[in-house]
């Protein structure tokens, strides 16, 4: 449905209806009293125009004006992210945040991540015990509540001499932002896990290290 949209003339035309009768009260645009009623009337359109567009404003999917007010009731800018260079980008993300109803599946969990420009995929570790199949993990109670969020590109940084400080580890991988948000998101009760894929398996085991239940450095670089 339309918004209604007033003129300064509509306006005027009410507030005489509202006049006391009488014969001092004119109802017209001819004389003295008319034009001094219409010199205020300006005001009132004007006001009318702005409560129309509070109720664009209201909505945080598209609002500008309210904009820091939705932002400071929904958390933003998100700690994991930072602040956002755009007013695009910060009226996306106020309305992806009010729009967002969570999940615990796989499912949900991957559409975050390709929504931050990951392609990730999802482990599930189970607990060995008797009956498990010959040549499975021997993983015990706690990795019942672990999972493992597998990235497939390569994010791998090494030392580089000139760039590179003193301290820093001769090579590192991972994303803040990527882990800060699945940790935000993940049950409270569970231990996440992330691995960092580099293309290929290394040559020390061929990828299936045992040691430390698929996670060893090893595997996260090429020979």
């Amino acid at each position: 449905m339309p918004l209604l949209v007033y003129s300064a003339a509509d306006y005027l035309g009410q507030f005489q209806r509202l006049l006391p009768r009488g014969r001092i009260w004119h109802r017209g645009a001819s004389r003295v009293q008319d034009a001094v009623l219409a010199t205020l009337m300006p005001t009132w359109a004007r006001l009318h125009l702005r409560l129309n567009d509070l109720i664009a404003q209201i909505f945080p999917c598209s609002t500008t004006e309210l904009l820091t007010e939705w932002e400071a009731t929904l958390g933003l800018p998100d700690p994991c992210i930072g602040p956002l260079d755009s007013l695009q980008a910060r009226v996306a993300a106020v309305c992806a945040k009010f729009a967002a109803r969570g999940g615990q599946s796989k499912t949900y969990y991957i559409e975050v991540a390709h929504a931050l420009g990951f392609e990730i995929e999802i482990e599930e570790y189970a607990t060995f015990v008797a009956g498990s199949a010959t040549g499975g993990l021997l993983s015990g109670l706690d990795w019942a509540y672990a999972w493992r969020i597998i990235v497939a590109e390569t994010m791998v940084r090494a030392f580089s001499a000139g760039i590179s400080n003193a301290g820093e580890p001769l090579r590192e991988w991972g994303n803040r932002t990527l882990e800060c948000v699945m940790e935000a998101l993940k049950p409270a009760h569970t231990i996440l896990v992330f691995t960092y894929l580099s293309g290929g398996a290394s040559t020390w085991d061929a990828g299936q290290s045992r040691w430390d239940f698929g996670l060893s450095n090893w595997d996260q670089f090429n020979a």
